[in-house]
């Protein structure tokens, strides 16, 4: 998916721009810091240019997905949504300093952290098929730490319901981590395709690479990474720390055919944590709600493609607040897995923006009221 340079951020009441964080193919991030309570936010924002039906649909179900399942502790966190004075929607959520997009390429992963962030992702793909929700885009990218250094699942644009499984709905994928009924377009997006690419995504945290990625270069295309997730063959990873069980779960969550791979999130989430308890390492819960829940709010809407929430009539221009002056745009644009989160600076804007509500004035045009009427000068 080619680059682009970030829109400018919108003004945005109760939030001080700080910085851009990157920018994708559908939308952008920003840094901010909201004003009460006061954080720090990332911001991802549709670019000012994109009036695409279904591009809102998707943004729109990122919104109303995150609203469903946030409350998870390895899912990020969504606190608002809606759209700025210029139409552009927004969704505001937890910012998270880091992400796995490319520490496992520069480093080596150790196993037992390893195991942990898959127990993790394991706990947060099975509360989202138990609301019915597909991620579709599972991968290292998604995985962002939170600033206590936990890895949340984030990204949700592409999320879809279990019961709308037809292929007619393709849309961006990351080739590199989809399965390979998702590959032939069979299926856009299926708990056992999810079970795939989580495998593939554990696979490449310990592998350095992709699992179906080669190192020449000029070999690792669209089309030949198709090629051969198509005929998939499970290749084991060659580090000698990486026992043979885990090696086995692997290579069963990879299965080409859907029918020999776990029956889902939670079965892959439970084998993990079999081998933790081989390795002698303590078993990572697997956070999932009670059988009995259900969401308390309605369904997700994944038609809905109408701008939602808020919007101000007007901008007030005399707000003393300052832009940050970033290091250049250019660095922060990103492909499908590169950082969208990256580590904050120092400092905050000078001037967050001052929201006055019809209360505090109605309030004050009663004092003054009240002060002639009595004479009071």
């Amino acid at each position: 998916m080619p680059t682009r340079l970030p829109a400018a951020p919108p003004i945005l009441p109760g939030f001080a721009y700080i910085r851009p964080l990157g920018s994708g193919g559908f939308a952008d991030v920003f840094l901010y810091e909201q004003d009460m309570p006061r954080r720090n936010v990332a911001v991802k924002v549709l670019p000012s240019d994109v009036r695409d039906p279904d591009l809102l649909r998707m943004f729109n179900a990122e919104a109303d997905v995150l609203a469903h399942l946030s409350a998870h502790p390895s899912i990020v966190t969504v606190y608002q949504a809606g759209v700025s004075a210029d139409g552009r929607p927004y969704i505001v959520m937890e910012f998270c300093p880091g992400s796995l997009s490319q520490r496992y390429r520069v480093e080596r992963m150790p196993v037992p952290e390893v195991l942990t962030i898959g127990v993790k992702m394991a706990s947060a793909l099975e509360s989202a098929h138990r609301a019915g929700l597909v991620h579709r885009d599972v991968k290292p990218s998604n995985i962002l730490i939170t600033t206590f250094g936990t890895p949340v699942l984030a990204d949700f644009g592409i999320s879809s319901s279990l019961a709308r499984d037809t292929a007619d709905e393709m849309l961006a994928m990351s080739i590199p981590w989809s399965a390979p009924e998702v590959v032939a377009e069979q299926t856009a997006g299926s708990i056992s395709s999810e079970v795939w690419s989580l495998g593939a995504t554990i696979y490449s945290l310990l592998a350095g690479q992709s699992p179906f990625e080669r190192r020449e270069r000029g070999q690792n295309s669209r089309e030949q990474l198709r090629r051969r997730i198509a005929r998939a063959s499970y290749t084991e990873i060659p580090r000698a720390d990486v026992p043979a069980s885990l090696q086995g779960v692997l290579a069963r969550a990879m299965d080409r055919d859907p029918q020999r791979r776990f029956a889902g999130a939670r079965a892959i989430g439970d084998a993990l944590r079999e081998v933790q308890n081989e390795l002698g390492l303590p078993a990572t819960p697997l956070e999932v709600a009670a059988d009995e829940w259900a969401p308390s709010s309605r369904s997700v809407d994944f038609s809905d493609g109408a701008l939602r929430g808020p919007v101000r009539s007007r901008v007030d221009h005399t707000s003393g607040r300052k832009l940050r002056t970033g290091s250049g745009m250019a660095g922060l644009a990103r492909d499908e897995d590169t950082d969208i989160s990256s580590q904050s600076r120092r400092g905050r804007s000078m001037m967050p923006w001052l929201v006055v509500g019809g209360g505090a004035v109605a309030a004050g045009i009663a004092v003054v009221v009240t002060l002639l009427v009595t004479g009071v000068r």
